[in-house]
């Protein structure tokens, strides 16, 4: 049985161990000089204060490779559902082979044990090797980027670390199920696709942020967590002041809400931009002022600050295992339930 899956599958897997290694022959060719291109900037920025100058233009540099690799490691388990996981089942239900393996000295249990073994396995070893190795590529890039691309961002979380094998077994087992049930490939193809989308976009958005009980804190204002200050001149004036999603003290933290808050606590109100407005009749904040470093320090000074609510950097690893292993208790339970619609309901 093992031979006959392998005959199978050997197709598609001798073409993604290609892929593979073209893969990581690139990235260990690029790597070492992307590290070393980063280490020597860094030691230059900090000598006059301008690493955020370097950020940015090190990242820009960079950023379609990054972007790239990152789409790559999150379309791989997909693909693995769509194209092993619902067609695996499907396929021999529609030719009808599995009745003639069936009536061998094959049962059941083992006819689909052997399958899902043997491809998911490799699915899992396929997405994890590549996102293992884009994570040691990205590093310096991960150090870099932006707010809304650091290592914990929810697109970039996902394609980092162990996460994709979690997400590369659930999917392939999902395209498992979803054909068992369906009985016909392309529908079982676009359902897979249509509920993985939806997990996937739920884990950031509902879960993720809940794995650990965030932690809510006030900032002071200034350059780490204000995107942008003005004053605005009519009806008397007020200021507008643009928060960042980043806090003090905790680079690449997930900021899940940031907003301004007045000395008493109070959330202040924000304009059709999103920018917090305060009210100002004299000093550097006046209308008559020219703004800058001069108003955050006066609004500081006033008690005005940030209240963030985030999930800080070092709980990244805490976060893939506790996320893997969310995914994998759903993979068994759907692996239990093909076994169970296989021996019960399935002929």
């Amino acid at each position: 049985m093992i031979w006959l899956t392998w005959r199978q599958f050997r197709g598609s897997a001798a073409m993604m161990a290609a892929l593979l290694v073209i893969l990581a022959t690139a990235l260990a060719l690029t790597g070492p000089g992307l590290a070393s291109d980063y280490s020597a900037g860094i030691a230059a920025c900090t000598q006059d204060n301008t690493c955020d100058r370097f950020y940015d233009r090190f990242f820009g540099g960079h950023e379609t490779s990054f972007t790239a690799l990152t789409l790559v490691v999150l379309l791989l388990p997909a693909l693995a559902g769509l194209f092993w996981g619902a067609p695996l089942i499907t396929r021999e239900l529609e030719a009808g082979t599995h009745l003639m393996v069936w009536n061998q000295s094959i049962t059941r249990g083992r006819w689909l044990a052997v399958k899902l073994g043997l491809m998911g396995l490799t699915a899992m070893a396929v997405a994890g090797l590549c996102g293992l190795m884009v994570t040691w590529w990205s590093d310096p890039l991960d150090k870099s980027a932006a707010e809304n691309l650091a290592l914990m961002a929810p697109l970039v979380f996902g394609a980092r670390g162990i996460a994709p094998i979690g997400y590369a077994a659930f999917t392939f087992v999902l395209g498992v199920t979803v054909g068992m049930l369906v009985r016909r490939t392309l529908p079982a193809m676009a359902l897979t696709l249509a509920v993985f989308a939806a997990i996937q976009l739920a884990m950031p958005l509902l879960v993720r942020p809940h794995l650990m009980p965030p932690i809510t804190s006030t900032f002071e204002l200034g350059k780490t967590n204000v995107d942008g200050i003005g004053i605005n001149r009519d009806r008397g004036g007020y200021v507008e002041i643009q928060l960042r999603s980043a806090v003090p003290g905790h680079a690449g933290a997930w900021v899940l809400s940031a907003n301004l808050v007045d000395p008493s606590g109070r959330t202040l109100g924000t304009g059709a931009e999103g920018a917090a407005r305060i009210s100002t009749t004299s000093g550097p904040c006046a209308p008559s002022a020219a703004g800058g470093g001069g108003c955050i320090v006066e609004i500081n000074r006033l008690g005005y600050r940030q209240q963030a609510t985030y999930q800080p950097l070092e709980r990244f690893w805490p976060f893939q295992w506790i996320e893997t292993g969310i995914y994998a208790l759903l993979t068994l339970a759907l692996t239990w339930f093909c076994f169970w619609w296989l021996r019960r309901r399935l002929s």
